[in-house]
């Protein structure tokens, strides 16, 4: 069901865009400002601590309370900084790592192998090469400092110096990285902590037991999983052990999940009985049954997820980044051992143990694991991992004092600087390959993960555009879908502009909110069966207020089309069975809400204004493109 105009212009251009939130897309867009913001709390410590020193330590080792008749916890300001506040940014680690296993890369099981490995090789050989430099010395037991990733600050300054790498590797420094992030606090648990106390531990674990069974139970009320978090921390705490792992299970136990299309039908309905009634009860059953369709992890993200970054993350760099500079400082620093093997870790180990472990899974599996973007962009995103800013800071308050703690602090922000270099180096250098060179060293030959359940059939889905063209767009849509309608003359300049563009509709009306849009999708399959699909399906898009069964009949007669078998069709709803097929298709992608595109079978996650969309295809034809060369 080719139709052959796909080269023909189309009119009614536009340039309307919907902005479209999406997890990933949130937490990379808020990342790029964290990083702004946490670099500048940094050079705001810096400056303090240079300014008046005395001042500096005076305000962050001011004791703070907190008590509940005989039972207390007493601490100083740093400490509730980074025993408490930070708990909080690992618990939104656990939230995105989550996301991952639930809805990201990593729901492919067999794909979690990679970034497990890349993050494991990431933090073992800086390990080793910090333990070269400091091997039988004081500061030995250190060797944590220069193990983890700061997730956040990497990935906002691999957007600001690496732009040119595919979105692609921000996923996947992501999974690794949250390998990393996990591993290192339990490393902080398990070496980092003091004296650990076992009934009050015992205690922490009793209640995160308590919170896996009011999960599976169904609870829902955040307020319920906030009580048992605060006093899994508070018995953790007591416990000599690092309290900020509780955050980090918390999140872990958070699941997350697309909207089901049963979930949206319910929230229609009881916004339908407030719009009935609006009372203060269907109110409150309305906000609840929206929230309820939406999954516990999002809606978390979508609130701690910025104060996370802009707040929690650069607090913590103003209380522990403040070093006091001066030429003998670094003169002693930069010849210390302690110093010289953070940075050497960091800016070498990290880009040779994430590249190293790449590709040993890679040849280990021979090909069947690959990364999913080109070894130069691999080779980035190791060299942005060497930025090891929060926890590395957090560990180092953890194992020194004095001195070695300063010297430890210089390594840390000496790296980070370094490894945006060598970032910016790489990035340089790949550009100077030759072009076929460089499209495959960025892009890779790695499989995609499809989301398309239903492939397309040419012998039944309603095609426009070249029959074997390198990139499929699928639509899911409804004709009465407001934004379906915008999307269309979207979709006309896209394929005006792409001529290598095969475009597919597939039908989703959704009845419990367009309640003309069965009828539409019928009278679509019934012009079909008169060999005018597509004169139908932009006529209904063009008239999305022209939908009632006189409105039909009347546009098949425009059309030419036979009225009276039309109307026979559409009276025996022929083209019924045809359209649960789709929306059974829908289904099992996933799909809930119109309109849905699918780019050669992966879910677009995002804005669908022509500049989105004409971005997507380009990178679908990089790929196939690469593919197709072997």
């Amino acid at each position: 069901m080719t139709d052959g105009r796909a080269g023909q212009p189309f009119a009614d251009r536009t340039a309307w865009a919907r902005n479209l939130r999406t997890p990933l897309r949130e937490f990379l867009r808020t990342e790029t400002g964290g990083a702004v913001v946490l670099l500048v709390a940094t050079l705001a410590a810096l400056a303090w601590a240079n300014a008046d020193a005395s001042s500096y330590e005076r305000v962050w080792e001011t004791r703070l309370s907190v008590r509940f008749g005989d039972a207390g916890l007493a601490q100083d300001l740093r400490e509730w900084v980074n025993g408490g506040l930070m708990t909080v940014f690992f618990f939104v680690v656990g939230l995105e790592a989550r996301r991952e296993f639930d809805m990201g890369e990593l729901r492919d099981r067999r794909r979690f192998a990679l970034p497990l490995a890349a993050g494991v090789g990431g933090m073992v050989v800086p390990v080793a090469v910090y333990l070269a430099f400091n091997a039988g010395g004081p500061a030995v037991h250190g060797w944590g400092v220069a193990m983890s990733t700061d997730t956040a600050f990497a990935l906002g300054v691999l957007a600001l110096v690496g732009r040119s790498f595919p979105v692609r590797l921000r996923t996947y420094l992501l999974t690794a990285t949250v390998v990393d992030d996990v591993i290192a606090l339990v490393v902080i648990a398990i070496v980092y902590s003091g004296d650990v106390a076992l009934p009050p531990l015992l205690l922490g674990a009793g209640i995160l037991a308590v919170t896996v069974l009011v999960r599976a139970f169904g609870v829902r009320q955040i307020g319920v999983y906030v009580v048992l978090g605060v006093a899994a921390w508070a018995a953790v705490q007591s416990a000599g052990v690092e309290p900020v792992v509780v955050g980090l299970v918390m999140g872990l136990l958070t699941y997350a999940h697309p909207a089901a299309r049963d979930d949206l039908e319910r929230a229609t309905e009881v916004f339908r009985l407030f719009r009935e009634q609006p009372t203060p009860e269907f109110a409150r059953s309305a906000r609840t049954g929206v929230a309820a369709a939406i999954s516990p992890n999002e809606r978390l993200q979508l609130v701690i997820h910025p104060w996370a970054s802009y707040v929690i993350v650069p607090l913590f760099a103003l209380a522990n980044a403040g070093i006091t500079i001066s030429a003998e400082f670094l003169g002693r620093a930069f010849t210390s051992p302690l110093t010289l093997g953070i940075v050497a870790g960091y800016v070498a180990g990290k880009p040779v143990g994430i590249v190293g472990a790449s590709w040993l899974v890679t040849r280990v599996s021979r090909g069947r694991l690959r990364p999913p973007v080109g070894w130069a962009a691999v080779g980035g995103g190791g060299a942005i991992a060497g930025i090891g800013f929060t926890v590395a800071l957090l560990i180092a308050t953890l194992s020194f004092t004095g001195a070695r703690l300063e010297e430890a602090k210089i390594g840390v922000l000496s790296a980070a600087l370094c490894a945006t270099v060598v970032t910016w180096v790489v990035v340089r250098a790949t550009a100077l390959l030759p072009p076929r060179l460089r499209l495959r060293a960025m892009v890779g030959t790695a499989q995609s993960i499809i989301d398309l359940a239903a492939p397309v059939d040419p012998d039944r889905d309603h095609i426009r555009g070249p029959a074997r063209a390198p990139v499929t767009v699928v639509e899911y849509g409804d004709f009465e879908c407001p934004y379906c309608g915008q999307a269309e003359s979207v979709i006309r300049e896209l394929l005006t502009d792409h001529g290598d563009v095969r475009y597919v509709w597939r039908h989703l009306p959704l009845n419990d909110i367009h309640p003309q849009a069965q009828l539409a999708a019928e009278a679509a399959e019934a012009a079909a069966g008169q060999g005018r699909f597509w004169e139908m399906h932009d006529l209904l898009l063009d008239r999305q207020d022209e939908l009632a069964p006189k409105d039909l009949v009347r546009h098949a007669g425009d059309l030419g089309l036979d009225a009276d078998r039309f109307r026979a069709d559409l009276r025996r709803h022929n083209g019924a069975g045809r359209i649960a097929e789709d929306v059974d298709s829908a289904d099992l992608s996933g799909v809930s809400g119109t309109p849905t595109f699918f780019i050669n079978g992966r879910r677009h996650v995002g804005a669908y204004d022509i500049a989105t969309l004409s971005a997507a295809v380009r990178g679908a034809r990089k790929r196939a493109a690469v593919k197709s060369r072997g």
